[in-house]
């Protein structure tokens, strides 16, 4: 508890400075630039609203490593990680002495997600630092979940680190976001439908129609084959039936003559 009040008095004595804006995906990755590649550096501290990071300099296999002269690379995006950050560089300058370069960043993390109608849609973002939660609509953005108010509808519910939206319908597609006390965003996720697409797989309604094309062209193949094997099979019993009249009527022709000479000669 100290040591989170500590971090927070941190960032309101340079809550002054300016602060660099970046983006990344979930499960991606993000470079904190520190603009400072001619200086000889000493040590590199990054800090977030909730604790210290360290950050590996040399053979490493964390998510927080320094690159290049002191930029600060995240692995393997969290929404957790979404927020501020003050990262101090330390450095000699040219009369060989320490100076310290401090900079801000505010993080800000992307997600997808797709739900199947009727299920429960889970958001795992109501982070420490979260005071808001809304979703983009026609008239813009309705609020679901405040800081010391909670969720705004029945259909909702917090828990822990989740926002739940229950009985997913369609009409719960579309953008979310989720926004600090500064009203500034730290997560965006878009949410979509997902459906049994005729493999019987779970689809996402909003990818492009290349899946649906290539299947009808499955389909269309096959059918197109039965309905001209059938037009070959009605046009063959069609010859057969005209073939076996004419022979009928030929050999009733013949039986005819037939007939008549046998009666000729016996007369």
């Amino acid at each position: 508890m100290i040591l989170l009040l500590l971090l927070l008095l941190c960032f309101i004595s340079y809550s002054g400075s300016s602060t660099e804006p970046v983006s990344g995906i979930k499960g991606g990755t993000v470079s904190l630039s520190c603009g400072s590649e001619d200086r000889e550096i000493v040590h590199i501290s990054l800090i977030s609203v909730l604790e210290i990071l360290p950050v590996c300099v040399k053979n490493c296999s964390g998510r927080v490593f320094k690159e290049g002269s002191c930029d600060v690379n995240i692995t393997d995006l969290r929404l957790s990680d979404a927020g501020k950050y003050i990262l101090h560089v330390y450095y000699n300058n040219d009369q060989t002495e320490l100076e310290r370069q401090i900079l801000k960043y505010h993080l800000h993390i992307h997600d997808e997600i797709s739900v199947q109608k009727g299920e429960d849609l889970e958001l795992d973002v109501l982070l420490i630092n979260a005071d808001k939660v809304e979703r983009s609509s026609s008239s813009g953005w309705t609020e679901l979940w405040t800081r010391g108010h909670g969720v705004s509808s029945d259909r909702l519910t917090d828990r822990d680190e989740t926002l739940i939206i229950h009985e997913f319908t369609v009409d719960d597609t579309g953008t979310y976001r989720v926004l600090d006390s500064d009203n500034e965003v730290l997560i965006t996720v878009t949410v979509t439908e997902s459906i049994l697409d005729w493999k019987g797989n779970l689809s996402d309604t909003d990818e492009d129609d290349t899946d649906d094309t290539e299947h009808r062209h499955y389909w269309m193949l096959p059918v197109g084959l039965t309905v001209v094997l059938l037009v070959l099979l009605v046009l063959l019993v069609l010859a057969a039936v005209v073939i076996y009249r004419r022979r009928h009527r030929d050999y009733l022709k013949g039986e005819s003559f037939s007939s008549v000479r046998v009666s000729t000669g016996t007369s």
